[in-house]
């Protein structure tokens, strides 16, 4: 007497079509997180898109939802909108640019030079400042920079004096908060430069200079790059630092916050100069492979 075998059940046949097709199990998985961040992430910006096509009525600065373009023409046409824009830039610039010099040196160390037992404690003590509050670090700054402060103080025996408030204590404080986050990708890229490169170098006869140029910096280059990239966003859209110690300079993100109440439109219009000049950096910092390396 033979007996067949039961007909597969439509659990059974669901696995076995993912199981032959890898490519709808990866759909299937990212699914979920792929809608979330399309309606969570990419809806709010549409919104925020649409929003700045509005007006608000100057009487009772409630929003009218009229379409005209006269918030972006605002942008383009206003000589202190064209100014912030470019000092919000040149400062996420000048922080990457900090923040580069200052993390290679304790890089190299961290990853280089220092025993290997010794490194996981050196990554902690990098990651130690992320776990204090914002507030309290942007204060305590705002404390070393006032006048006759801490630092006015160590300057003094030099006959020197510290900036006090301003755009240079704006990008010291922002290169002091964002400095882990380019510490940790070039870590991370040196930890995995071969010995065998260095070694290469040095027996061909290369000095230290053209052993950074030729094998160093290129191998890290993508490393900085995304290091890079959570510098220069996030000091491009940071307005609370700038609002602890900036005194009378202004950035983007304090037009965003200071006409979020009055004028939400032309609020929303500012925010989407920060959002277009990310995505543009993005995709000049997409082509060093960096964002591989996130």
């Amino acid at each position: 007497m033979t007996t067949t075998a039961p007909a597969a059940g439509p659990v059974r046949r669901l696995a076995g079509t993912l199981h032959r097709r890898p490519r709808l199990q990866l759909s299937l998985l990212l699914s979920a997180p792929l809608a979330w961040l399309a309606l969570a992430y990419l809806g709010s910006l549409t919104v925020l898109f649409l929003s700045a096509f509005w007006t608000t009525d100057s009487f009772t600065s409630n929003v009218v939802k009229i379409w005209n373009p006269d918030n972006f023409t605002a942008l383009f046409t206003t000589g202190v909108y064209r100014q912030v824009a470019l000092r919000s830039v040149g400062v996420a610039l000048a922080v990457t640019a900090l923040c580069v010099l200052i993390a290679f040196p304790i890089a190299f160390y961290t990853a280089r030079i220092a025993k290997p037992e010794r490194r996981p404690l050196l990554v902690v003590a990098i990651l130690t400042p992320l776990w204090a509050s914002y507030l309290v670090k942007a204060y305590a700054w705002r404390l070393i920079l006032a006048q006759g402060g801490l630092l006015d103080w160590a300057l003094k025996p030099l006959g020197l004096e510290g900036p006090g408030y301003g755009l240079t204590a704006t990008v010291l404080v922002l290169t002091y908060l964002w400095l882990p986050y380019m510490i940790l990708p070039i870590h991370a890229g040196l930890e995995q430069l071969p010995d065998s490169l260095l070694d290469a170098s040095a027996d061909l006869g290369a000095r230290t200079g053209r052993t950074f140029r030729s094998v160093v910096l290129p191998m890290i280059l993508p490393s900085i790059a995304a290091g890079s990239v959570f510098t220069f966003s996030l000091s491009l859209g940071d307005y609370i630092a700038v609002q602890i110690v900036g005194g009378k300079t202004q950035l983007i993100g304090n037009l965003i916050y200071s006409n979020i109440t009055l004028d939400l439109p032309l609020a929303a219009a500012l925010g989407t100069v920060p959002v277009v000049v990310i995505v543009l950096y993005l995709l000049a910092v997409r082509r060093t492979g960096a964002l591989s390396s996130l």
